[in-house]
Formats: structure tokens, C-alpha cells, sequence
């Protein structure tokens, strides 16, 4: 059952990435076959998203390099859930995404989402 809590907390979350964040994409790259071949093919998604640089306590060098980014993505009208290996474009910076964290409560509603992402070079 839907929880009207989350879903008031999904709006205030993208009213906030909308108000102080940028236009962006989400890019999956579906694999081809592994039967019939062909290319994998891009699918973009347009997403509201805000890019920041992590705090300097939680960068090791390993897990988190001085060029990761924490990428807030407004899940309210997003059409995927962004995951490891899809792609985030923000800004002109291209961003592999590493780790993800749909924030999600309930089970049901995604209130925000947090990834992990890699600038590519």
C-alpha cells in the first residue's frame, strides 16, 4: 500500500533537485543477444539531477576517488531506476555510475536517488 508520507517526500525531493539542480540524462545501454548478435543498443532518459563532490572524509582512493561525484536524480517521472553500469550526463560531464541507492522507504516509492559516479575519461 502506498504510503502518501513518501510519496509527499518524493515531491519535496524533486522540487529541490528541479529548484537547484540541472537537466540531464540517464543513458542504459541494453548487451545484444548473446544468441543472435547484433549491437546493444542506448536508450537516454531525460532526468532532473543535482552533481556534487563527496565530502573529503569519505574519499579513500579506492572506493571513492577525488573524481567521483554524489549524483541526486529526481525519481519523480524518471522511467528507469539508475543502476551500476548506466550513464549520467550532467553539465557536459559524462558520469559512469558506480554504486546506487534507490532511497527507498516503503518498498514502493523511490523518494530520491543516489548514486556513486565516475567521471569518464
Amino acid at each position: 500500500m502506498l504510503n502518501p508520507l513518501y510519496a509527499r517526500l518524493q515531491l519535496s525531493a524533486a522540487r529541490l533537485v528541479t529548484k537547484y539542480g540541472q537537466q540531464g540524462t540517464v543513458t542504459r545501454i541494453t548487451h545484444p543477444d548473446p544468441v543472435e548478435g547484433g549491437s546493444g543498443t542506448e536508450t537516454a532518459y531525460p532526468a532532473k539531477l543535482v552533481p556534487l563532490t563527496y565530502d573529503h572524509r569519505y574519499i579513500d582512493g579506492t572506493n571513492i576517488t577525488t573524481a567521483d561525484r554524489q549524483v541526486y536524480i529526481s525519481s519523480d517521472g524518471l522511467a528507469i531506476v539508475p543502476a551500476p553500469g548506466d550513464i549520467v550526463t550532467a553539465g557536459g560531464v559524462t558520469y559512469h555510475i558506480i554504486a546506487g541507492d534507490p532511497n527507498n522507504y516503503d518498498g514502493i516509492t523511490n523518494v530520491v536517488v543516489i548514486v556513486q559516479g565516475r567521471v569518464v575519461s
